[in-house]
């Protein structure tokens, strides 16, 4: 694509964003089946999320299907595109997005400016980009891929990112704008990852919220987190934290309205009263009379933005190969026990480490309840003892890993294992298959 056709691709992006930036209103909450129930009993509920990756378009489960017959708009949000990832992008994945999109009548979708695969390697979590020229034109170019095959905006959410790379170029303002800028693409704001890096970053929050496009805001994420190894983690497993919805009405002050606000919840669910006073909390700190003052207008981006006059990299150029290299060392080090790429700090690589085998513990519970409840709070350390250095299988591997290499599983999570080895075989390296196909396969010669 020449110059001419991608600033055309842009402004056509920018014009679907400024009717797709209209489209959610008021205070919703990301559907999970957990929660289901209490998510279809939220009075005047605005708008719901989905995680993609869950979702088959095909076929929705009931209560997301109930959501769209109310009326109620449901944005299908990406976890795995790894748009700013060096490795090709998943052709595959793109197409289920736009799927799930059209499967909802999605008025726009979402996805995150990270990274999650490098070097063939799978991270299994969001990783954060150098905020660098390169890194940016790769965003660039996989959004442009991305977005020939959706008929629907596409809003980006910065991450909450426990490290950062040693040689940024932008600060995290000027790199979403100049992103935005370069895409079209809308903002999804998640406050609480404004939170979560202004603590591990020493920073004034608002004077960084300040920096941000907020003109470009599709929606808006609240969470809560916990510390851990001295680190705010954005663990969507707390209630939101007074600091939160503070700097939430701090938004809302600088907008002209309020903006569609999300509470986000993916474990540690509470009663459903709970999670209604945490929706009312959000109604009333978003409200015009909660905050008993007149908004200010949008905020100025702040510093102007390095020139962003490099075009996009053409399809058929490879990404920078230092930027492979550097992501593919950074999976690497976190998951499979290589070396940590030169100039990041050790200590909070070490923390991210375990942050990231703590997640895939709590993953992996879901697989295998009667395994992790076996040894109770315990669980995350032994999970991490047999998978650290390990890359990750998915949850239903991990776990059955884990359960195989235990010397005493206790009778529970004897019997968790023994009927998972009845129903489905698994040779320790490929995905387990039900024992009923692997016979037909064998007798037709497969």
């Amino acid at each position: 694509m020449g110059a001419a056709g991608a600033a055309a691709a842009v402004e056509a992006a920018v014009v679907a964003a400024a009717a797709g930036a209209d489209a959610l209103t008021g205070t919703g909450i990301g559907w999970r089946s957990e929660i289901a129930g209490v998510v279809s009993a939220v009075e005047g509920l605005g708008f719901s999320e989905v995680v993609a990756e869950s979702l088959a378009p095909a076929d929705p489960p009931r209560g997301v299907a109930d959501l769209r017959e109310r009326g109620v708009p449901v944005v299908p949000h990406g976890v795995r595109l790894s748009l700013g990832g060096t490795d090709p992008l998943d052709p595959a994945r793109v197409t289920h997005l736009a799927a799930c999109a059209a499967a909802l009548g999605a008025p726009l979708v979402s996805e995150h400016v990270a990274f999650v695969r490098a070097g063939g390697r799978d991270a299994g979590h969001l990783l954060p980009l150098p905020r660098s020229r390169d890194a940016l034109d790769v965003l660039v170019a996989n959004v442009a891929r991305t977005r020939v095959e959706l008929d629907v905006p596409l809003a980006l959410e910065p991450i909450a990112a426990l490290h950062d790379w040693p040689d940024d170029e932008y600060t995290e303002g000027e790199f979403l704008t100049a992103l935005l800028d370069r895409t079209g693409a809308l903002l999804l704001l998640d406050v609480a990852n404004v939170h979560a890096n202004a603590v591990n970053r020493g920073q004034d929050p608002e004077a960084v919220l300040g920096t941000f496009p907020l003109d470009r805001i599709a929606y808006v994420h609240v969470a809560g987190g916990a510390e851990h190894d001295g680190l705010y983690h954005d663990t969507h497993t707390a209630p939101v934290p007074d600091a939160v919805l503070g700097l939430l009405g701090a938004l809302v002050d600088r907008l002209p309205a309020p903006p569609a606000v999300m509470l986000e919840r993916d474990g540690r669910y509470p009663p459903a009263a709970a999670l209604l006073a945490e929706l009312a909390a959000i109604r009333a700190v978003t409200s015009p009379a909660g905050r008993g003052a007149a908004p200010r207008g949008p905020a100025d981006r702040g510093a102007a933005s390095p020139p962003t006059d490099r075009a996009p990299a053409a399809h058929g150029s490879g990404p920078p190969t230092g930027l492979a290299d550097r992501q593919a060392a950074l999976v690497a080090g976190l998951v499979a026990d290589g070396p940590y790429p030169a100039g990041h700090d050790p200590a909070r690589l070490d923390a991210v480490r375990r942050a990231l085998l703590r997640k895939r513990a709590g993953e992996a519970a879901k697989q295998w309840p009667l395994l992790a409840a076996s040894h109770g709070d315990r669980w995350p350390a032994v999970f991490a003892e047999h998978r650290d250095g390990c890359e990750p299988v998915g949850a239903l591997r991990d776990g059955w890993d884990v359960a195989r290499a235990l010397d005493d599983l206790g009778p529970a999570a004897a019997r968790e294992l023994a009927g998972r080895e009845s129903a489905l075989r698994y040779d320790g390296r490929s995905t387990p298959l039900p024992r009923l196909r692997t016979r037909l396969r064998r007798r037709l010669g497969g």
